[in-house]
């Protein structure tokens, strides 16, 4: 497995993930609905839109319906000869922290065809080696409290438990594990 930028020749089997019921985004399980819509209208622009490094795209819509700021980020997409999975960082110029909105520096999730393979363990691997480019200190990831596989692949690249919490209201207010990897 290794890390792609997403591109056209890999959008075919994103779009077959996408249509299979996974969602890129594990707080809201609509997104990928919503990224179907957005690749039909316009691929490129889709494609492009996953790339902003200089923040700027539009706002992000949060899962209430009220807007914030986006802050410089990026996907990468897991390939093993077709899409597995897709893993995300974002952060803010010369800190290591981040708006409340935003939960960690890095969100991932795995196909659950290509679960237990090690994808995420890897893919996370891969993906702090870039973030050490970006003079952060360290970065953060959160879990739900119940979620033991993705805290093994925290763990398993050297994060460390810093606290329990809520999540903010607009993604469901429940009690979620914070880690943090310095790098």
């Amino acid at each position: 497995m290794e890390l792609v930028w997403p591109a056209s020749d890999h959008l075919p089997s994103y779009i077959d993930a996408l249509e299979r019921g996974w969602s890129p985004n594990t707080l809201d399980p609509e997104a990928g609905r919503a990224e179907i819509q957005r690749i039909a209208e316009d691929p490129e622009r889709f494609l492009a839109g996953l790339m902003d490094r200089d923040a700027k795209g539009p706002p992000i819509v949060l899962p209430d319906g009220t807007t914030a700021a986006r802050i410089p980020g990026y996907r990468r997409w897991m390939w093993d000869g077709e899409f597995c999975g897709s893993i995300s960082f974002r952060w803010q110029p010369g800190t290591c922290e981040l708006p409340p909105h935003c939960l960690g520096h890095i969100g991932y999730s795995v196909v659950p065809w290509k679960r237990n393979r090690g994808y995420a363990t890897r893919a996370l691997a891969l993906l702090l080696d870039d973030a050490r480019h970006e003079d952060l200190e360290y970065v953060e990831l959160t879990t739900e409290v119940t979620n033991l596989a993705s805290q093994r692949v925290i763990e398993a690249n050297g994060g460390i438990l810093v606290e329990r919490f809520r999540i903010p209201p607009q993604y469901g207010s429940r009690e979620d594990f914070r880690f943090r990897i310095f790098l």
